[in-house]
């Protein structure tokens, strides 16, 4: 069995895949789709042991074997603004950092935001009532996060679709257009920085701009842009992956049809089973480790596969099995530990309004191709590459 992460670009069957990684063992040897040699840690506890040890770094810096610029494919300019995400630093950086973003980026702006989100919803829905047949990715998952992103941090919505193109870029197979969206969007941010310093407004960034405990130019741009890049990407795929699993399972979406409430646990199953984010960020070893039995030299490269340790049999009863009212799901969709996803209310909150109010509005919402035909975009998040859905006369 294959341990080369090379093979979720060439994969027909990414469940298959993570289960035979994790089939090799909770810690094995393997590649990273550069080639570089890595090791892979699938088991839960194994995971859970990794994201909480000091011993393991997220600051690429700190070692030595990964070519992060010919990895990533962008170019040396903008590799610190790009790569310098909230999850790449370690303390005390990170905890002055996290700190500074987690005070203006709270639960309570979040909770603020449910009405709006729920607002561009209706009027995405609204839309989509109107056609008989639609990409239900570019119609509703992949518009909802962007506006909601960027409403919260501050981007002028003449501003969006630009934007939107510079972030498609950065996703792009050829190296010369991953580099033109990152300079863009470098750019872009810098500019954008500026203008909230002179004309603050009531935004996320402008608060992160005029905090009293400042950031540094190349700290806001690099904030700024993570939160933007993991407040959409991520979000797109846990709606259209959630949305095909209810529309290939009408029965489960009926019981999900007349209780909003549980649409939040359900959420919580739809990430665990089919999350966006199934390997996490690398680790790296600070000094010699023994995690899972298995001795990790210093200096080497660590990969948590979260796939792998979301269907852990030794954590999660049946665990190949969808159960939309689990309980006990203390998954690993949004990470774990200091490094915890920042934006995880705002996901859960667009995942759980976007898919009600399509179960409520459109409930003869069907898939326009037999469910076989629905093909997973290769790569290293799992998202769609469209889904193709018959909106029924009638509906809503």
């Amino acid at each position: 069995m294959s341990t080369d992460l090379t093979g979720l670009f060439t994969t027909s069957d990414r469940d298959a895949f993570f289960a035979g990684l994790a089939k090799a063992g909770p810690v094995v040897q393997g590649r990273y789709v550069d080639g570089t040699p890595i090791w892979l840690v699938t088991g839960y506890e194994d995971c859970l042991a990794v994201l909480t040890d000091s011993r393991f770094s997220s600051d690429l810096a700190r070692q030595g074997k990964l070519d992060v610029a010919a990895a990533a494919g962008l170019p040396e300019d903008v590799l610190p603004y790009l790569m310098r995400t909230l999850g790449a630093y370690d303390p005390p950086d990170h905890t002055r950092l996290r700190g500074l973003v987690s005070r203006e980026f709270t639960a309570r702006r979040v909770h603020a935001l449910r009405p709006r989100i729920q607002e561009i919803t209706d009027e995405l829905v609204d839309a989509l009532a109107g056609r008989e047949e639609a990409d239900l990715i570019e119609a509703l998952a992949y518009p909802l996060p962007i506006r909601v992103i960027c409403e919260l941090l501050g981007v002028p919505q003449a501003d969006q679709d630009t934007w939107r193109a510079w972030s498609a870029a950065l996703q792009a197979a050829d190296l010369d257009g991953i580099a033109a969206g990152a300079r863009g969007l470098v750019a872009y941010m810098g500019g954008l920085i500026e203008a909230k310093r002179a004309e603050p407004g009531d935004d996320l960034l402008s608060a992160l701009v005029h905090a009293r405990d400042r950031l540094s130019d190349e700290e806001l741009t690099s904030v700024a842009i993570s939160i933007l890049m993991a407040g959409h990407e991520t979000t797109v795929s846990l709606i259209s992956s959630g949305a095909l699993i209810l529309l290939t399972d009408p029965a489960r979406a009926d019981l999900l049809r007349g209780d909003a409430g549980a649409m939040a646990v359900a959420v919580e199953e739809m990430l665990r089973v089919s999350g966006p984010a199934e390997i996490s960020p690398m680790r790296f070893t600070l000094e010699d480790v023994e995690i899972g039995g298995v001795a990790i030299p210093e200096g080497e490269v660590v990969q948590i596969v979260n796939a792998a340790a979301n269907r852990d049999p030794r954590r999660f009863a049946d665990p190949d099995q969808l159960m939309l009212d689990r309980s006990d799901n203390a998954h690993l969709g949004f990470g774990h530990g200091i490094h915890y996803c920042l934006g995880a209310a705002l996901a859960r909150a667009e995942a759980e309004i976007a898919l009600h109010t399509l179960l409520v509005r459109l409930p003869k919402l069907r898939l326009a191709v037999p469910a076989e035909e629905i093909i997973w975009r290769p790569g290293l998040v799992r998202a769609l590459t469209a889904l193709p859905v018959r909106i029924a006369p009638g509906s809503p």
